[in-house]
C-alpha cells in the first residue's frame, strides 16, 4: 500500500508538530519523530510511502491492529447518535459496555468506573482504596509505571516520578521480586517474608492497598514468578489491604489471556484498564470494582469523577474493539505464537552477544542488551542511553521497524493480530540490526 491521506509534505508536518506542538517525556529539541500518515494491520506508513512494521503497538496499545473499518464505523455510528453525554447520565453504550467487561474480567469484578486512560483509572483506584479502608498509605514497587497524574506519578517508582516530588504522601516503596541487572527473580518465599517485614514495619493497620503492575511494562516485561502474585493476594487478604493490579498495558489480551492476572488465577479488589480496551482508537480507562468495595458506597458519597467519565463515543469504540479481539480469536493468537515469540527470542540471545538476556509472556516481550553477561553490564545505564542503542534504533528505523527502544531494552510487542510469518520478518530485522551492538562490543 502506497496510497497516502495526507495533503502536507513530510517536512511540513514536522515543522508543524515542532512549532506548535510539545512533546512528552522529552527534551523538545532533541524530539525526532517519525510521521505517521495511516495503518493498516501491524504496519504504518509515512506521507512518503515508506511501510513501517509496528512492534511495539504504538505505545503496547494498538493490539486489534491498525485501521479496522468495525471500529471506525462504530465511532461514527455513535457521534451521529449521541455524541457526548454528562456522566450522571444513563446510556445505552456504556451500560452494555459493562455488561461485556462483566463477562471477561476475572472473578467477581463487574462494576466499572471509566474513566480517560490508565493514569485516571489508577488515580480513581487509589481514591477508592483509601475511601473503602479509611486508611492512607499505599505500598508500590521501584520498576513500575502507573502514570503521570499526580496520584499515580507518585506511586510510581521509575526515574520519571524524580521531577515530580514529593508527590503524593503516603507512599511506601518496596523492591520488585527482580533485581536489576539480574535475569532471575528472587526466591518467592524471600520476596514475600521481605514484603511481610515492611507491612510489618510500617503497620499493617495504616495500609490501604498495594498497587502493582501484573507484567511490569516499559520497566522491562518482569513477569512474576509462579507464587509471587498469590503470596500478595494473601497478604492484602491478611493485612485487609486492598489488591489493585494495573492491567493498562498488559490486559487485553497482551499475554495470551484477556487480562494478565488469569495466568496466575488471581482476583483482586481493583483492577485497572485502558490502552487495549479501545486499542487506543479513542480515550478510555475504567476500574474493575469488586462487589464489597463497590458496595460500600451505595450509602456514600464517592467522591471522584470526571467530566468525560463512560463518554459514548470511546465506548462505542470500546465495545467494538473488545468485539475484533473476540470475533478473531486474536487473544488465542497471542496465545499461540508467545512460544514461537520466545524461541525468537532465545535464538536472538544464542546467536548475538551484545544480547543479555530476555523475556516473554504471550506477545509481551523485551531483549536487554548487554556489553557483558556475567558480571553483568548493560549496553545503556540506568535511566540513560548509548550511542550503541541510538545507532541500534537509527537502524531499525532505516530498515522499517519501528518499536521502543528504553535504556538498555528492545520491546517486542507487536499487534495481536500479526501472523507467524509477520513476527518472524520483525525479528529478522532485529536480527541483522543487532550486528551493530556485536560490533560495538567486540
Amino acid at each position: 500500500m502506497t496510497v497516502t491521506s495526507s495533503r502536507l509534505s513530510t517536512q511540513e508536518i514536522l515543522r508543524l508538530n515542532s512549532e506548535y506542538t510539545f512533546f512528552s517525556w522529552s527534551a523538545q529539541a532533541k524530539v525526532n519523530p517519525i510521521v505517521i500518515d495511516h495503518g493498516q494491520g501491524i504496519h504504518f506508513w509515512d506521507p512518503d510511502g515508506k511501510r513501517y512494521i509496528d512492534f511495539n503497538s504504538q505505545l503496547m496499545s494498538v493490539n486489534i491492529g491498525h485501521g479496522d473499518r468495525r471500529v471506525a464505523d462504530a465511532i461514527a455510528d455513535q457521534a451521529h447518535t449521541l455524541a457526548f453525554a454528562a456522566p450522571q447520565f444513563a446510556t445505552e453504550v456504556r451500560g452494555r459496555l459493562g455488561e461485556l467487561l462483566a463477562q471477561l474480567t476475572p472473578g467477581d469484578l463487574n462494576k466499572f468506573f471509566f474513566t480517560l486512560g490508565g493514569a485516571e483509572a489508577n488515580e480513581n483506584a487509589l481514591r477508592m482504596a483509601r475511601m473503602y479502608t479509611g486508611r492512607q498509605k499505599v505500598i508500590a514497587r521501584y520498576r513500575s509505571y502507573h502514570g503521570a497524574t499526580a496520584g499515580a506519578i507518585s506511586v510510581t517508582g521509575d526515574p520519571r516520578r524524580w521531577a515530580n516530588e514529593p508527590g503524593v504522601p503516603g507512599v511506601i516503596r518496596v523492591m520488585d521480586p527482580y533485581r536489576y541487572g539480574n535475569p532471575e527473580p528472587d526466591p518467592v518465599e524471600e520476596h514475600l517474608a521481605y514484603l511481610d517485614e515492611v507491612i510489618q514495619y510500617e503497620g499493617p493497620d495504616t495500609i490501604a492497598a498495594f498497587i502493582l503492575e501484573t507484567v511490569t511494562g516499559t520497566n522491562g516485561i518482569l513477569v512474576p514468578p509462579d507464587g509471587y502474585l498469590q503470596g500478595v493476594r494473601e497478604l492484602c487478604d491478611r493485612y485487609g489491604m486492598v489488591m489493585i493490579t494495573d492491567e493498562v498495558m498488559a490486559g487485553f489480551g497482551r499475554t495470551g489471556r484477556w487480562f494478565a492476572v488469569d495466568n496466575w488465577d488471581v482476583v483482586p479488589d481493583l483492577l485497572t484498564m485502558a490502552k487495549g480496551l479501545t486499542s487506543s482508537y479513542l480515550p478510555l480507562g475504567a476500574v474493575a470494582i469488586k462487589p464489597e468495595i463497590a458496595a460500600h458506597f451505595n450509602e456514600r458519597v464517592y467522591y471522584g469523577g470526571l467530566t468525560y467519565s463512560a463518554h459514548p463515543i470511546s465506548c462505542a469504540a470500546a465495545i467494538a474493539a473488545v468485539n475484533v479481539l473476540r470475533d478473531d480469536d486474536l487473544v488465542g493468537n497471542a496465545a499461540r505464537l508467545g512460544p514461537v515469540m520466545a524461541r525468537l527470542l532465545r535464538d536472538l540471545m544464542e546467536r548475538h552477544p551484545s544480547v543479555g538476556t530476555v523475556r516473554s509472556i504471550g506477545l509481551f516481550g523485551i531483549l536487554e542488551l548487554a556489553r557483558r553477561r556475567d558480571p553483568w553490564e548493560p549496553l545503556a545505564p540506568f535511566n540513560g542511553s548509548s550511542p550503541e542503542m541510538a545507532a541500534l534504533e537509527a537502524r531499525l528505523r532505516d530498515d522499517g521497524l519501528y518499536t521502543m527502544l528504553h535504556w538498555n531494552g528492545v520491546f517486542t510487542n507487536p499487534p495481536l493480530c500479526i501472523t507467524e510469518d509477520e513476527l518472524r520478518e520483525g525479528f529478522a530485522i532485529i536480527d541483522r540490526a543487532l550486528e551493530a551492538t556485536d560490533a560495538a562490543i567486540a
